[in-house]
C-alpha cells in the first residue's frame, strides 16, 4: 500500500472496479436489461436471490425507490443476510445439496419468469442448483459472479460445474479471489471487500438498462417512488394495483 490513507486507497480501488464493470461488461449488461423487459413486455415475473453477503445485492433491487416493482426476493431461510445465528450456519446451508431444489418446489417461480442468481464465488451447492432448477422450471437466469473463481477454486456442487455454467447470461464482476482490495504489512490478512459496490452497480445499471428497454417499446416501466417524498405513497399504490398479481413481497 502506498503512503496515501486506506479509506483514499479503498475508494480508488472500488473507482477502479467500477470503471472495468462499466467497460468490459457493457454488452451483458445490456443483454441483461433487455432479458428482463423482454420478461415484463411478456408477462413474466422477476426474482432475485443470493446467499449471505451476495443478498444485499439481491436485497437492494426489491421494492427500491426508483426500482422495478417486479422485482422480488427469492429469499431460503438461513441465508438471507447475516441475521441467522450463528452466522456461520448461513455459509453452511449454502452447501447443503437438495436445498434450493426445495425451494424453488415452494416458491411462485415459474415458466417465462427471470431470476437473477448472486453468488461471488459461483461454487457453492446453493446457487449453482438454484440457477439449474430455475432453468429447468422454464425461467431465465442471469447470474452475477466473479468467473475468476471458477479456474482457481473447486466446486462445492456434485456435477462440478459452477453458476456461470447455467445461465443464460453471466455478468462478471472481476472481483479478485478472495474479495480483499488493500494489503498492509502491518496486517496479516489482506482486507476492504469490494464485491457489495460492484455487484450492486451491475445490477442497477441492468435495472436502469430493463426500464429504458421498456420504455422504448412503449411500456411504462413499472417503477416505484419513495416512500418520503410527496405523492410516493399513492403512485405505488397504484402500480401495486396494476401490477399485484406479479408482486410477491406484499402478500
Amino acid at each position: 500500500m502506498s503512503d496515501s490513507k486506506p479509506a483514499d486507497q479503498f475508494f480508488d480501488a472500488a473507482i477502479a472496479l467500477l470503471q472495468r464493470a462499466r467497460d468490459q461488461e457493457a454488452e451483458n449488461i445490456e443483454a441483461a436489461g433487455t432479458l428482463l423487459a423482454d420478461t415484463v413486455a411478456a408477462g413474466g415475473r422477476l426474482f432475485a436471490f443470493g446467499a449471505g453477503h451476495s443478498s444485499l445485492a439481491a436485497q437492494d433491487v426489491v421494492y427500491r425507490a426508483g426500482g422495478l416493482a417486479l422485482m422480488n426476493l427469492l429469499a431460503v431461510p438461513g441465508v438471507v443476510g447475516v441475521d441467522v445465528m450463528p452466522a456461520t450456519l448461513g455459509s453452511a446451508l449454502e452447501r447443503v445439496d437438495g436445498l434450493a431444489s426445495a425451494v424453488l418446489d415452494s416458491s411462485p417461480l415459474r415458466d417465462g419468469d427471470a431470476l437473477v442468481v448472486i453468488s461471488l464465488s459461483g461454487r457453492n451447492a446453493l446457487p449453482v442448483e438454484m440457477a439449474m432448477k430455475a432453468r429447468a422450471l422454464g425461467a431465465v437466469v442471469i447470474g452475477v459472479t466473479s468467473v475468476a473463481y471458477a479456474s482457481e477454486t473447486s466446486s462445492r456442487h456434485v456435477s462440478g460445474t459452477y453458476l456461470k455454467d447455467h445461465c443464460d447470461i453471466v455478468l462478471d464482476s472481476k472481483i479478485a479471489i478472495g474479495d480483499a482490495e488493500l494489503t498492509l504489512d502491518t496486517i496479516p490478512a489482506p482486507f476492504a471487500p469490494a464485491s457489495t459496490v460492484v455487484t450492486t452497480a451491475l445490477l442497477q445499471a441492468v435495472m436502469a438498462t430493463a426500464a429504458a428497454s421498456l420504455a422504448d417499446r412503449g411500456i411504462e416501466p413499472p417503477l416505484l417512488r419513495s416512500g418520503n417524498v410527496d405523492g410516493g405513497h399513492d403512485w405505488n399504490g397504484k402500480v401495486f394495483e396494476k401490477y399485484g398479481d406479479r408482486i410477491f413481497y406484499r402478500q
